[in-house]
């Protein structure tokens, strides 16, 4: 019983997270409610404000580091962890989820990061450092890749696998940004497939 008491807090806040996570990607941080957040999550703003006494702010910083954050590393940190085939790994990555995004209606709202970038990044320090880090992260995880795919053979050694990497986290933004704007499946798969292009570049 006590267990399942000492839970019941984390369980709250979570729900909050997920709530607020699902707000601001409908609407953004700056035209998300607080009331919707607590009424999705069954809870109370006093047991919002609880979890996240520096209100909305605190709670948008959390969003992207607890939920955004993990959401980049499983499906763009994952794909190419320990990868000796990086072009194959980002290729399958970026088809996946371009066509993933598609079939959900997700790709309608953009890229959650993106979204918070562009919103907030010009208008809140605390934002933008935590944004710039993720996307710092992401990088330095497809440099690391590119350099294991150049030691095995599997990718040219004449490129610079930093622009590269700068290259590919820009163009993910650039696609869902384009799936976003247009509201064009088929534009979205075009430009999916002219970086899977690219990528076949980098080969030997």
């Amino acid at each position: 019983m006590k267990d399942k008491k000492a839970r019941a807090p984390d369980a709250t806040r979570r729900k909050i997270l997920e709530a607020a996570f699902a707000e601001f990607y409908k609407n953004g941080f700056q035209g998300g409610s607080l009331n919707h957040i607590v009424e999705t999550a069954g809870t109370t703003k006093g047991a919002l404000f609880h979890h996240f006494s520096g209100g909305k702010q605190e709670l948008g910083y959390a969003v992207v580091e607890e939920i955004i954050g993990p959401l980049l590393e499983q499906r763009w940190l994952d794909a190419v962890k320990d990868s000796n085939d990086p072009v194959s790994d980002l290729k399958k990555a970026f088809r996946l989820y371009v066509k993933t995004d598609i079939k959900s209606g997700s790709f309608l709202q953009g890229c959650p990061l993106n979204n918070m970038a562009q919103e907030m990044s010009p208008l809140d320090e605390g934002f933008r450092q935590r944004i710039d880090n993720l996307y710092a992260t992401w990088r330095r995880s497809n440099t690391a890749a590119l350099l294991a795919g150049m030691k095995t053979g599997k990718v040219r050694k004449d490129i610079v696998p930093q622009n590269v990497a700068a290259l590919v986290v820009a163009a993910q933004m650039g696609i869902w940004g384009t799936g976003k704007s247009s509201r064009s499946a088929e534009l979205m798969t075009q430009a999916g497939e002219a970086v899977c292009g690219y990528l076949d570049s980098l080969r030997p």
